[in-house]
């Protein structure tokens, strides 16, 4: 991706990296190959009492290895000619049911007032037994190819980011491919949880830019309702139902995509995960009585993780498009909850009224969450061409990304 400020002296000779003991030989190999100073002992982030300082020393090890990285690889500016990836339309879908937070607390000891006032939600989609991710996902696509003036056979790919699948496998994209008629298109499925989206963006640029591809679809899409322990007051608040999606091509001068920052920290594996139903833990009776295969999450450490993280990569990712924060014209966050986003808003100087927010009608749709945002913003006309947009996601893995946008359509 373009970054018109860098130029071949802003190119720093590497670093050198002194590894400490291989204690832990498969991670700190990986870690030494990209450039990562030593590794946290990973049994540190499972003591509740040290995850806190393990977290901040482990994201401090993780920018200083990006920074050695980044001076390590010619950036990309060099090239004279590059491509962009522009977004052509967009599209979104959710299930017709409303689940109200008074509803809820029905269900388990809540109040509409303490959701509320903790995330900002007030109530969420739903969807029912009969209705499947690959049904939201492909309500969503017809309404971005629609939106893009593409036809589906223009397709190259069908990208899904989504971790609520119809199935183990196949992917859901392949389903979404065959049900819109994309004949000529590849299709699979990325995971990485809340993150999902703006990995996808990422990825599809890169198809693009590099002259393979012309035309991809971009879906995020879960159905995480279904993966909730409707006990659990923790989760069952948080998460709704939903689909959207955005279709990419090729896009001339200075638009579409300018920069994209993608990272994660294996460390954080427990933080918000399924513990079970997987290869590592088979799902058998006791596993799903326990209900270890829902979704847990340490929701403190998750938010303080979140807090700290959104600035920072938003910053990063500005800062390679040669941009500030005072040239966001709309920021679209993760929709997972109010206080996040305000306190990002905040350090970032960026004013509320430029924060796009919908988390109060959808609560948090995962990888659906920031393309459902898109197509919204769109119909409200709040894109428009040549608008500087940021995208920012954050959950499990732990992953976040953020891509910075030059909006290319009317």
């Amino acid at each position: 991706m373009q970054n018109k400020c860098a130029s071949a002296s802003d190119v720093a000779a590497p670093k050198k990296v002194v590894s400490a003991q291989n204690r832990w030989a498969g991670i700190v190999r990986r870690g030494r190959s990209r450039g990562f100073p030593q590794m946290v002992n990973p049994a540190l982030m499972r003591s509740n009492k040290k995850f806190g300082s393990a977290r901040r020393l482990r994201l401090k090890q993780i920018r200083q290895g990006r920074e050695n990285k980044a001076a390590m690889t010619p950036q990309p500016s060099l090239r004279e000619e590059a491509t962009h990836a522009g977004i052509l339309g967009v599209g979104m879908a959710v299930p017709e049911h409303v689940l109200t937070n008074e509803e809820l607390s029905r269900r388990v000891d809540t109040t509409d007032e303490w959701i509320a006032s903790r995330t900002g939600i007030r109530e969420r989609r739903v969807a029912d037994e009969a209705t499947a991710t690959s049904d939201l996902a492909t309500a969503a696509s017809l309404n971005a190819l629609t939106n893009a003036g593409v036809d589906a056979e223009e397709l190259d790919l069908v990208l899904c980011a989504t971790t609520s699948g119809d199935y183990i496998w196949p992917a859901t994209a392949c389903i979404v491919q065959g049900r819109i008629g994309a004949k000529s298109a590849a299709a699979f499925d990325l995971s990485a949880a809340c993150s999902g989206f703006c990995y996808s963006l990422a990825t599809a640029a890169a198809f693009i830019q590099s002259g393979a591809m012309k035309r991809i679809l971009v879906i995020g899409a879960d159905t995480l309702t279904k993966q909730l322990n409707w006990e659990d007051r923790g989760t069952c608040i948080l998460f709704g139902d939903g689909a959207g999606a955005a279709v990419l091509g090729p896009c001339g001068g200075e638009e579409g995509i300018l920069s994209s920052v993608l990272a994660a920290d294996g460390g954080g594996v427990e933080a918000i995960w399924i513990p079970a139903g997987g290869t590592r833990t088979p799902s058998t009776p006791e596993t799903i009585a326990q209900r270890l295969n829902c979704i847990s999450m340490q929701g403190k450490e998750v938010y303080r993780f979140a807090v700290n993280i959104v600035p920072e990569v938003i910053h990063e990712a500005l800062k390679r498009a040669c941009l500030t924060p005072a040239d966001i014209d709309l920021l679209v966050m993760h929709q997972a909850n109010v206080r996040i986003m305000r306190a990002a808003s905040d350090r970032l100087g960026v004013p509320w009224e430029k924060v796009f927010v919908n988390l109060e009608r959808y609560g948090n749709t995962s990888a659906g969450s920031i393309p459902i945002a898109l197509a919204e913003a769109q119909a409200q006309r709040r894109l428009q061409r040549g608008s500087i947009v940021v995208t920012v996601g954050f959950g499990a893995g732990l992953t976040w990304a953020a891509n910075v946008i030059r909006w290319s359509r009317d």
